[in-house]
């Protein structure tokens, strides 16, 4: 069989003018994904890049096998109480997809979840929803809406099978098992249940892909009877609906990337009309909790109001807007960026991000008869020895009823903690998850009456995996306008494995040393994201082992654009101050150099969705740097979809990237960097590989194709691989994810000279 040559996609010009600029796009058709000849040339695409990996296809089933071999396939979720059962999640070797159950607690005052081995009956357990069930006949399958009636009684659940998030809306009755008649489709994630079960509350999408509409659904009438409760006209927001943990509450939550907005509705009231908590005020966000402090209806706002990091107020929820009512519970602080707050019977829990870590804390309250044993503290606190600016709270003294904040310890240099699977409000436990680059994911309960941090379960990893073979550690990059740009890196503390599935330890031969212990330099994989305020923590990943073992180090560059350092870190990598993000990755990959950790032919950039701008970026800006570039459904035709307010969320986007449409120079500032227009001739690019998905509707699949098809015009050897039947998230089905991981580390490996390693 004739070996394949790189697919050509023919061009067929198209002007583009904005502000008295023309540009010429010649592969703007490749957008019409209905087109036979788009579909063929995709399809050629995939086979070119299926040829030029074939080499690899036993190091991919090796890594894939590792991947499976690490893990517990027949496992369980730590269970989760809500009403009177425990929740959970079962996976089962050989079954793509979860298992959703729940057995019933053993006494009302039952706060410590059982216990449940692999493999074994659980007395009282109900089987609410078995996805591999659903997904039969379907090669994609997603579950958004996943909710359960406060009478414990129906199940609200919604499927996507096309990767197009858009979901289909459905009512199980547990006791049956059966579904009811009432049937939506079209629906957005994020369904919830009056509190009486008589209504089912949902969202939907425009046809932007962005939600726009609260609607009411009364339990067996047809949805065409469905009342709108809530519709946003403003384009540049999205919303959703929720219950407060109080169930006091039905709260319509409206934002934007620099505005938000809450309407609340007394739950007891489910037809009745939501009403603003406070008007929306350009560029203020906030968020609201329903507690009971001393016996009171409070209001807790976190908001930017006064300062760019937050802070925590509460407020009378009869006069939310009266600020002569306000009281100020954790003042703005420079150093750290409050970033939620959960209110719950006894206590507050707070999340915020200091010293580029996250952290997490608990706040006691008083009881009805006063302050009680509030104020309770411990070094670190964010109120003590961390500084979160709790100084400045109004009120404190006689008869405050809210203690200083008590920091849950950790120890580890480089971790990531929050908060999760909390939803009822007496609890007396805050459950708690933790992991670092050489802790699996582990789960806490911890008992806020004790301050004792109890854990309940470790991600299993199988093999014999230790800890102690592995090293982190954080660096510091300095960007050309002189800011300090973290970076966190982990390894093999003896240098990686000749032969991974063995596990033995074989390091490269080398003159020099890292102050990881592993040899240096070293192949390095440097990852990055760089948006919309998400900070990419340092966390534990199995299939990451395949890399670590065989000598590669994996790094993040925590670059502006991201939340890691608060609100001004991201402030700085945004709208006429994107350029930061990439000069502070081209940084840290100079840095990681310059240092002897790696070379420029060991090392591998990579990065996804808006991170795979910034791989396109750096591609254009700083080639030299890199051997490979893995760009993961990139966004890199970035100006082409802001200028389209008719593309999926594009006008929400106006706030993080700028408005181009109608602002000159933003669209300037942008075509300076969109890699797809900035695509030069006759430049040696780094091999790269695009990996996108058919169906992404927020990313879309033409913009790597187009990007693709120029590089390779430019005398690049980039490769494509879409998926013909996934979303934005890649393939469903964790088997599928495996293989899908398994071939891009088998091409990272390839591209840093350990394929045979």
């Amino acid at each position: 069989m004739a070996a394949l040559t790189p697919p050509t996609a023919r061009k067929i010009p198209l002007e583009r003018t904005h502000h008295g600029d023309t540009f010429i796009d010649d592969y703007e058709w490749l957008r019409d994904k209905d087109s036979a000849e788009v579909i063929e040339h995709l399809t050629a695409e995939n086979a070119y890049t299926e040829q030029q990996n074939e080499h690899l296809a036993g190091l991919r089933q090796s890594i894939f096998d590792e991947i499976k071999g690490r893990t517990l396939e027949t496992d369980l979720s730590v269970p989760v109480r809500e009403g009177d059962w425990w929740y959970y999640t079962r996976t089962i070797e050989g079954k793509q997809y979860g298992v959703h159950a729940r057995a019933p607690i053993a006494a009302p005052d039952d706060w410590v979840p059982p216990v449940l081995e692999p493999g074994h009956p659980i007395d009282g357990e109900v089987v609410l929803l078995d996805d591999n069930v659903e997904a039969e006949g379907t090669d994609f399958y997603s579950l958004g809406s996943f909710d359960v009636s406060l009478d414990q009684g129906l199940l609200a659940y919604a499927v996507d099978t096309a990767g197009d998030e858009r979901y289909t809306l459905r009512i199980r009755d547990l006791a049956t098992g059966t579904d009811l008649d009432d049937v939506i489709e079209n629906t957005a994630p994020g369904a919830t249940f009056s509190p009486d079960a008589r209504y089912l509350f949902y969202p939907t999408v425009d046809e932007s892909w962005r939600p726009d509409t609260i609607w009411r659904h009364r339990l067996g009438s047809p949805a065409s009877d469905d009342v709108v409760v809530y519709t946003e006209p403003d384009e540049r927001y999205w919303i959703g609906i929720g219950l407060t943990r109080s169930r006091r509450y039905l709260e319509i939550g409206i934002g934007s990337s620099i505005t938000s907005e809450s309407l609340l509705l007394d739950a007891s009231d489910p037809e009745g009309e939501f009403t603003v908590v406070w008007p929306r005020v350009e560029g203020v966000e906030y968020s609201v909790e329903h507690a009971v402090v001393a016996g009171t209806d409070r209001l807790l706002i976190t908001h930017n109001a006064h300062g760019e990091n937050f802070e925590l107020v509460e407020v009378a929820p009869d006069a939310p807007t009266d600020s002569d009512r306000w009281h100020t519970i954790l003042a703005h602080s420079h150093e750290v960026r409050l970033e939620s707050v959960d209110a719950f019977a006894t206590h507050l829990s707070l999340e915020y991000r200091r010293d580029a870590l996250s952290r997490v804390a608990v706040i006691r309250l008083a009881g009805k008869e006063g302050q009680g044993d509030a104020g309770i503290s411990v070094d670190g606190g964010i109120g003590v020895e961390g500084g979160a600016g709790v100084e400045g709270a109004t009120g404190v003294g006689a008869g405050w009823p809210y203690s200083e904040p008590v920091e849950l310890p950790f120890d580890e240099p480089l971790f990531a903690v929050g908060t999760g699977g909390n939803p009822e409000f007496a609890q007396p436990t805050l459950r708690v998850g933790f992991t670092s680059f050489v802790t699996p994911s582990t789960v806490y309960d911890y008992v806020v009456a004790t301050g004792e941090l109890r854990q309940l379960k470790q991600q299993p990893v199988l093999g014999g995996y230790d800890p102690a073979q592995y090293a982190q550690r954080r660096e510091w990059a300095v960007a050309p306008d002189g800011t300090r740009v973290p970076i966190s890196l982990v390894s093999r503390a003896d240098g990686g494995a000749a032969s991974a599935a063995a596990g033995t330890a074989e390091p490269a031969p080398t003159a020099a040393g890292s102050a990881l212990g592993h040899p240096s330099p070293a192949p390095l994989v440097l990852y990055g994201y760089g948006s919309y305020e998400a900070s990419i923590d340092p966390s534990f990943s199995v299939a990451r082992l395949s890399l670590l073992d065989r000598g590669v180090v994996f790094a993040i560059a925590h670059v502006r654009g991201g939340g890691e350092l608060g609100r001004w870190w991201y402030e700085n990598g945004k709208t006429l101050s994107k350029r930061n993000t990439f000069s502070d990755f081209v940084a840290a990959a100079r840095h990681l150099i310059d240092i002897g950790e790696t070379t420029p032919d060991l090392l591998v950039a990579q990065g996804g969705s808006a991170g795979g701008l910034l791989m396109g970026a750096v591609a254009n800006d700083a080639p030299e740097l890199f051997a490979g570039i893995l760009a993961q459904v990139p966004f890199v035709d970035a100006l082409t979809s802001i200028l389209d307010p008719s593309l999926p969320l594009t006008v929400i986007e106006w706030d993080e990237w700028g408005d181009p449409l109608h602002d000159p120079e933003v669209y300037a500032y942008m075509k300076s960097y969109s890699p797809y227009e900035n695509v030069r001739d006759g430049v040696e690019y780094p091999r790269i590989l695009a990996v996108t998905s058919l169906n992404d509707t927020r990313v879309l699949y033409v913009e790597p194709a187009k990007w693709v098809a120029r590089l390779r015009e430019a005398g690049a050897e980039p490769l494509l691989k879409i998926e013909l039947t996934a979303g934005h998230g890649g393939v469903s089905g964790r088997y599928e994810r495996w293989k899908e991981t398994a071939f891009e580390y088998a091409w990272l490996l390839d591209v840093l000279g350990r394929a045979n390693v």
